[in-house]
């Protein structure tokens, strides 16, 4: 049928496998997946490229960078900066994607999340109901739990229909992200925007009213959200402590641990973990926090975001699979069906008849992924 797009002579990526052969799709679901090479007129051959589903991405603060493109300055246009970000999301090969906004701020750092927090709902809602994006958006609710206002700028949105996620988040001075000072120093300082003595008041001040309002917040929290029955992560776990307390309120997934205790206890305790993807790329955290390839090659690495950089999500399948001798179709997993299935989407990241058709084109060269084409929905969009 004219609706059809078959791709042929094809790596294909699939839950467990990888298999040269030919898939059809259309609008509406994979039709089928078969092993050899079409000959149909209207067959497109891929030349060897791998196809595999198209990427599903749960934390990403791409979109601030569209709304705040320098410090300070706030771009005056939701909707262009959120169909920006919905472009480079779909260039890396995404097809679903949880944009990442921040609630509560830490005593007035990064204020500015503050600022553009409603902002980006209205953006992404519209985009959704308009079908302006390229691929399917929705919002992942970074509670920052020691934060003053984290209440009352989450209250009018907590029954939004786009949240689909939530994660909790300590960053206090000396606990998890944080639990060493030293790395926390060398980040604010490196960044240039505090003196030492800025810094060393800064740290005292979120030591002392931190953990108070952690203890206020974390159960009403965990109770709007909870209602719903939306998936929660905790955040920088490092210690078993930390694992355990947000497994007892729900928690499904652990969303960057820090240490491979923590990895080993969320595991233990039948939590999915992710960490970003250029934690891969780099060869390490950029503060302080365990390598994400290392928690790979233990078998305590589920799934990757890209975190703050978009292309990091290939980069990283890419380089786990050629640098760490990890099975291609389990480092894709890694950024498809295992992130689907953390977030409860039963219709996608899998290449398999039935399934949603949002489908990935790329090749390898030189250690590069290049992504070659996207479709959302069985419509190509890259």
């Amino acid at each position: 049928m004219s609706n059809e797009t078959i791709l042929t002579n094809a790596t294909l990526v699939l839950e467990d496998k990888v298999v040269k052969g030919t898939i059809v799709f259309s609008e509406r679901a994979i039709k089928s997946i078969d092993s050899g090479v079409s000959s149909l007129p209207a067959a497109i051959d891929v030349e060897g490229d791998i196809v595999a589903p198209g990427i599903v991405e749960m934390h990403t603060d791409n979109m601030e960078k569209h709304f705040v493109p320098r410090p300070g300055v706030f771009w005056p246009n939701g909707l262009s900066a959120a169909l920006a970000h919905d472009a480079q999301m779909v260039a890396a090969g995404v097809t679903t994607v949880y944009d990442s906004i921040c609630a509560g701020s830490i005593y007035g750092q990064k204020d500015y999340r503050r600022e553009i927090f409603a902002k980006v709902i209205d953006a992404v809602a519209e985009g959704q109901d308009k079908k302006l994006f390229r691929i399917d958006h929705a919002i992942h609710i970074r509670c920052e739990l020691t934060g003053d206002e984290l209440v009352s700028d989450v209250e009018p949105y907590a029954a939004h229909p786009l949240i689909k996620l939530v994660s909790l988040m300590d960053h206090t001075p000396g606990k998890r992200q944080w639990r060493n000072l030293d790395d926390l120093k060398r980040y604010n300082l490196g960044s240039g925007e505090k003196t030492e003595e800025q810094h060393d008041a800064d740290v005292a001040l979120r030591m002392d009213i931190g953990p108070k309002n952690f203890e206020k917040n974390w159960p009403i929290i965990v109770e709007m959200f909870g209602a719903r029955q939306i998936p929660i992560a905790t955040h920088d776990d490092t210690t078993e402590d930390d694992v355990v307390l947000g497994r007892e309120a729900g928690a499904v997934i652990s969303e960057f641990p820090t240490t491979v205790e923590a990895a080993t206890a969320a595991q233990k305790h039948g939590m999915a973990t992710i960490l970003g993807a250029p934690n891969v790329v780099r060869g390490g955290s950029h503060s302080g926090g365990v390598s994400a390839s290392h928690l790979a090659t233990l078998g305590l690495l589920d799934g990757l975001s890209s975190d703050y950089v978009p292309s990091s999500l290939l980069q990283a399948v890419v380089k786990l699979n050629a640098d760490f001798n990890l099975p291609l179709a389990q480092t894709m997993g890694m950024v498809t069906w295992k992130i689907a299935d953390m977030v409860g989407l039963k219709d996608r990241g899998r290449l398999k008849p039935g399934a949603r058709s949002d489908i990935l084109r790329f090749k390898v060269l030189d250690g590069s992924p290049i992504v070659k084409a996207v479709w959302s929905q069985g419509v190509r969009v890259f």
